[in-house]
């Protein structure tokens, strides 16, 4: 994919954090070889988190986020740090950059021990080596004391940069092959039908974006992609000479593919796809049990990582809450929250249901699922929660025999 057409959750998330004035700005400007962010003397410049959507050579396509100052001592300064604090919930590989004239604050320590804690790649980058150089014996210790990966750059002349680049490029989780989309499924030459409803919902000219995603991968691993309206799916597998190795369709219309598929035929849905890509597909499935355990009165967090216009019967907020009404009978109190906004108290719900999680990287989504399950919340994604309700979820489990033991109670 190009700069442009890269989304956000498959960027490599890099995040900034230090001190104010300690150079973070100036590195991503380094790092860039553009002026992409405001350098200046005034403390505080940075105050929210911002992010960059970024193609850093020889890296790839990047979201960059740059952080407040750890030591924002403003009116609004403990409002800034906890929003720093939450990046790290989606942060791939983090830097914390630290002013070479100063040293290894306390704030710097705290934040590296936190880094540390959720085992995200972490390197300490040393900056204004124009201003105090640090020798390499130094460095190693220093690496020693603070447990990580130490470098010693200069935002303003360029200096180590390239050594920072190739530090970052070795410690990038390396996921490719573990989290295909469905390439580790097929085979070379393999037919695999999609199922995409084209209605209201559907953006304007275009394919939703685990669509475009799966497609893409479906390609890449040589085997034959077709894509197919949800009213003309028995007529396409009726005209195809081969039988199809798999069918994947939209959730929400799992009941009609799952009716016009032959049961010889594997069938799953995007978001199961994106359950196993992004998150813990068998985390998931254990939550769709709990709607049966949900009484009057309960509390139940659907939670959606994107913002977009909602529809009349929108997924989320229409479908799921009434798809759940009648499942159990109860009258649910459900609540949403979309974007980078999760939830600050999970112990409140006794569900949460999330969507594909399409817009988010893995590390973002994973920490949603462990923060629920860190409490004992159950969490499960729109696929899988559609699948239970509609009686289907075995079926669509059958690619994934791990998750499907689990719904079977073969075991925890």
């Amino acid at each position: 994919m190009s700069l442009n057409t890269t989304p956000s959750g498959e960027r490599v998330h890099i995040a900034l954090f230090g001190m104010t004035n300690a150079g973070k700005s100036s590195i991503i400007n380094a790092l860039t070889n553009q002026e992409i962010s405001i350098v200046s003397d005034v403390k505080g410049t940075t105050t929210d988190p911002v992010y960059k959507a970024i193609e850093i050579l020889p890296i790839g396509p990047c979201m960059i986020i740059d952080t407040a100052g750890l030591d924002d001592e403003s009116e609004l300064g403990e409002s800034r740090k906890k929003k720093t604090i939450e990046v790290l919930s989606k942060t791939d590989v983090a830097l914390v950059v630290v002013d070479a004239t100063v040293g290894v604050t306390e704030n710097d320590r705290s934040i590296i021990d936190q880094i540390k804690e959720k085992k995200i790649p972490t390197i300490c980058i040393f900056n204004k080596a124009d201003k105090k150089s640090i020798e390499k014996e130094e460095l190693a210790e220093i690496e020693k004391t603070i447990g990580t990966t130490v470098v010693s750059v200069s935002a303003l002349n360029k200096n180590g940069i390239d050594e920072l680049k190739q530090k970052i490029i070795s410690v990038i989780p390396d996921n490719e092959d573990k989290f295909k989309l469905v390439g580790d499924l097929i085979s070379p030459g393999d037919l695999v039908v999609l199922v995409t409803p084209i209605d209201k919902a559907a953006p304007k000219g275009r394919l939703i974006l685990p669509q475009q995603q799966t497609i893409r991968d479906i390609i890449e691993s040589d085997a034959i992609a077709i894509v197919t309206k949800e009213h003309e799916l028995r007529e396409t597998l009726e005209n195809l000479k081969k039988k199809p190795k798999l069918v994947i369709t939209d959730s929400q219309v799992f009941l009609k593919a799952s009716a016009d598929t032959p049961k010889d035929i594997m069938l799953t849905s995007f978001s199961i796809l994106q359950a196993r890509y992004k998150g813990d597909l068998m985390e998931l499935v254990k939550g769709a049990k709990a709607v049966e355990s949900l009484e009057d009165g309960d509390y139940v967090l659907i939670s959606e990582g994107c913002t977009h216009h909602r529809q009349c019967d929108d997924i989320g907020t229409v479908k799921i809450p009434r798809w759940v009404r009648q499942m159990t009978g109860k009258q649910i109190n459900f609540e949403y929250s979309s974007g980078n906004s999760f939830t600050d108290d999970v112990k409140k719900y006794k569900l949460i249901i999330h969507c594909g999680g399409c817009m988010l990287n893995r590390a973002a989504m994973l920490s949603r699922i462990g923060n629920a399950v860190k409490y004992e919340i159950p969490i499960v994604n729109y696929g899988v929660l559609i699948g239970y309700v509609q009686g289907i979820l075995e079926r669509a489990l059958e690619p994934f025999p791990m998750a499907k033991a689990i719904y079977d109670g073969d075991f925890n």
